[in-house]
């Protein structure tokens, strides 16, 4: 415990593991601000075209250096390390690590979140389902079948990868998402590391059951998962172990939340029907349902918001996911070149004058809520000779703000009651121009809280209030300044904007299809011909036909008009 007379009290640890970086930041529990912290970046390996891979062991080692930099840097500013108490982690969701129980090394890369290569997988699982509904065990864990969730992934690697079939036919293989593998290193690894999950991470997996938190034999039994690789479910809020490896050493680990359920608990969405959405590398909508589970007919998920404490009653959200929001902005960057850093999109989108009607659907791994088509891929409609990149940065920005309203639609047909403000998080927030573009498209007040780290800082409470820590009452939170951006076009300028995003939704839809459907006849569907397909040929023959005999027919009508002109 901190010393009574330290300049800042008790002080919490936070990991945020994102998709792009990792990050350490130290808080002060009785103001919650962030003292120091350090980032560093993650790279993604893409193998293939949907492929999306991350070194489990780079992951590892940039996690220790950003605590051991933050603990120089404390002590660079005359603070003591020691008045370090708990730590917290944040993590990617749903992305899948697979390691060896016995050596303590990665079987495979971690599957990031977005990777697409299950699609097949999915396919499979559903083909034996009635109706081939994707939705069949929603009523279990609150999903869809998706190539989004951990269990697709780890199917995958049992069928493709032999060191995982192996590992797991002997029985010492660990599978986790990002926080597993984190606290299972960071606690001692293979001499002795805790292998926990908590109820947000584990309720993105589709094993585990949403009513009783617990790991489903129906659920395990569909994925032909073995329960023995898998972690112990905790709540989101309690000792897991105490940290053998960095500067940290002796310090428990006390708190863990899925990134998004940790910006909902950052933005002290407490209470049932509060939301907020959160601008990273995807963007997610989280909505408190309280205690209730409700199930969405309108394409949301239904999702473990928190437990706070192994006694604490659990509370629900309903969220939408959006596959693509920041990245697309770093595809204009890095793909296309159009822009030199990211943070010259405000203005380049600010001055592209007149806004025009570009609409750009970045659809690179299909569309998540409330769509679910994996078959989707990019469109941009509406270019003409008057397009210049400004408008196209544009338009992605208002992708994000458009893709919200979709979801913020499809809440308040599943809830009934229509939000009033919407609370934002997350990196791209900063963007004044974005935040106020999300304003107009979806008509209510957008509230951003000047300390943009919410996303940490739920980490961070989670740790610092678990029972034997007790250091961070999250009864009396102060709220943060926010700015408010407040709505500035009319509705027939709000809904004739949507349509439009809908119409190029619509362009969108079935260009992306699975290895087995290549083969298939050409029934006006996007994709590849089959050259080779008898039908195909007969088809084409006969349209060939009906297309010559149109032009005589054309032609005939054209000499006879003359002949009458003539006359």
């Amino acid at each position: 415990m901190s010393p009574s007379g330290s300049r800042y009290g008790p002080l919490v640890g936070s990991i945020d593991e994102g998709t792009s970086s990792v990050r350490f930041l130290v808080f002060a529990a009785k103001t919650a601000e962030i003292l120091t912290y350090h980032q560093k970046e993650i790279k993604q390996i893409t193998p293939r075209e949907g492929w999306v891979e991350q070194d489990p062991i780079e992951i590892l080692e940039s996690t220790k250096e950003c605590i051991n930099q933050t603990i120089e840097n404390l002590k660079q500013l005359d603070i003591d390390p020691e008045d370090i108490v708990a730590t917290g982690i944040t993590n990617q969701r749903e992305t899948t690590v697979v390691w060896d129980a016995e050596t303590g090394l990665p079987l495979h890369n971690a599957i990031v979140w977005l990777d697409m290569r299950t699609a097949e997988t999915v396919d499979k699982l559903v083909e034996n389902v009635r109706d081939r509904n994707k939705e069949c065990l929603k009523q279990l864990c609150g999903l869809p079948i998706s190539t989004y969730f951990s269990a697709t992934k780890m199917r995958w690697m049992m069928d493709n990868v032999k060191e995982v079939k192996i590992a797991v036919k002997n029985k010492k293989c660990y599978f986790g998402t990002i926080d597993s593998w984190l606290i299972w290193q960071l606690t001692g690894g293979k001499n002795g590391g805790t292998h926990v999950t908590d109820v947000t991470n584990a309720s993105r997996t589709m094993l585990m059951n949403i009513k009783t938190l617990k790991w489903d034999p129906h659920l395990l039994k569909f994925f032909n998962i073995p329960e023995h690789v898998l972690p112990e479910i905790k709540s989101s809020s309690e000792i897991y172990g105490y940290m053998e490896e960095t500067s940290l050493k002796g310090v428990p680990i006390s708190g863990c939340l899925g990134d998004q359920q940790a910006a909902l608990v950052g933005q002290m969405c407490f209470e049932q029907g509060q939301a907020k959405n959160t601008y990273g590398t995807g963007c997610f909508l989280l909505y408190n349902t309280g205690p209730s589970l409700v199930f969405s007919s309108h394409g949301l998920l239904t999702t473990v918001g928190y437990k706070m404490g192994a006694d604490a009653p659990v509370i629900y959200a309903l969220e939408g996911s959006i596959a693509v929001a920041g990245v697309a902005i770093r595809w204009l960057r890095d793909n296309l070149q159009i822009l030199k850093e990211v943070k010259d999109a405000k203005p380049l989108a600010e001055n592209s004058h007149p806004p025009g009607d570009v609409v750009f659907v970045p659809a690179f791994s299909g569309l998540y809520a409330p769509y679910w088509r994996q078959d989707a891929r990019s469109v941009i409609c509406g270019v003409t000779e008057e397009t210049t990149k400004g408008h196209i940065i544009r338009a992605a920005l208002e992708a994000t703000c458009f893709q919200t309203r979709d979801i913020l639609e499809a809440m308040n047909k599943d809830c009934g009651i229509p939000l009033r403000q919407l609370l934002v998080d997350g990196g791209m927030t900063a963007n004044d121009f974005l935040m106020q573009q999300q304003a107009d498209l979806v008509g209510i007040p957008v509230i951003r809280p000047s300390m943009a780290e919410t996303t940490a800082l739920g980490a961070a409470m989670a740790a610092g209030s678990a029972q034997g820590i007790e250091v961070w009452n999250l009864k009396d939170v102060h709220a943060v300044p926010v700015d408010t951006f407040l709505p500035s076009i009319s509705e027939d300028e709000r809904d004739y904007k949507y349509s439009r995003w809908k119409m190029a939704i619509q362009r969108s839809l079935g260009w992306s299809i699975t290895e087995e459907k290549k083969t298939s006849r050409w029934h006006n569907t996007l994709g590849p011909i089959n050259f080779n397909d008898e039908g195909y040929m007969q088809e084409t023959i006969q349209r060939s036909l009906n297309g010559i005999l149109f032009f005589f027919i054309a032609g005939a009508l054209l000499v006879i008009a003359n002949r009458r002109a003539i006359v």
